[in-house]
């Protein structure tokens, strides 16, 4: 019996996350956002979390060699086209994650380093910041931080720009510094790459907080660059789906807005 053609059109991109129980964040967030770019969604949870609209209250993570052996049996299964990494939650899985990065270099990498929740609360102790820092900042094509996150993982930097410029140094490709947590009338996010600020994107400020829409656009790059787009392109498209996402996000709890991911499947139907 012939057995069926893999249908290499639906690129597949293996999300490396925690479960986010309120659906607005973590591994369903990305699954979203993934669909939406007509990828396939493969979640590989990282943490089992109790969170909801307003707060994290307990962060589980996984043993490492757990997370990585999901990984690895879908890499062993399916023609992966990309990687995204959002929450890791220990030492032990961010050098299991390492470890499966390195036996596959030429798939490209993007990075939410998810490293506190919205409404603050720790989410990466000293400890594993170090080891992002050491293990996988030098396998990533393009990293995502806020400004908050981007001082924190170059604590020897003064300002954002010197902030990008460290992290381009420990290996990163392309360093996308987002502007939401700044005190600006706009928010805008700074592309680092070749050692340079190559471009500042400035979108209009939205009303509100929104819980997810660091995973929602670098899952979103990660799912351009899975369908072939060169990143400065993946890059410019995501945060303009994010956008969209964010303008027409909605309120199913008590805490902060979801991101509206499937929009366009309301516009379209409308």
């Amino acid at each position: 019996m012939n057995e069926p053609a893999i249908h290499r059109e639906v690129p597949v991109v293996v999300s490396i996350a925690g479960n986010d129980p309120s659906g607005g964040a973590g591994l369903q967030a990305d699954i979203e956002a993934l669909g939406s770019h007509g990828c396939h969604a493969a979640p590989v949870v990282t943490c089992v979390t109790v969170q909801d609209t307003r707060e994290v209250k307990q962060v589980v993570p996984l043993d490492g060699l757990l997370v990585a052996e999901q990984a690895r049996a879908v890499l062993e299964d399916m023609p992966v086209a990309a990687f995204k990494l959002g929450l890791l939650g220990s030492v032990d899985i961010v050098e299991h994650v390492h470890a499966v990065l390195v036996d596959y270099p030429e798939i490209p990498v993007v990075m939410d380093p998810v490293l506190a929740s919205g409404d603050g609360t720790p989410l990466a102790d000293e400890e594993t910041l170090e080891a992002m820092q050491a293990l996988l900042l030098e396998h990533v094509t393009v990293l995502t931080p806020n400004s908050h996150e981007a001082r924190l993982l170059s604590p020897e930097a003064d300002n954002l720009d010197a902030c990008a410029m460290a992290l381009l140094e420990r290996g990163c490709e392309f360093v996308l510094i987002t502007g939401t947590h700044e005190n600006t009338p706009h928010v805008d996010n700074r592309l680092y790459g070749n050692h340079r600020l190559l471009e500042v994107f400035t979108w209009e400020r939205l009303p509100g907080e929104y819980h997810g829409s660091g995973c929602t656009l670098a899952a979103s790059i990660a799912g351009l660059l899975a369908q072939g787009l060169e990143p400065f392109t993946a890059i410019h498209e995501a945060q303009e789906y994010t956008w969209e996402t964010l303008h027409h996000a909605y309120r199913v709890g008590m805490g902060q807005q979801l991101p509206n991911r499937l929009f366009w499947a309301r516009v379209e139907s409308d």
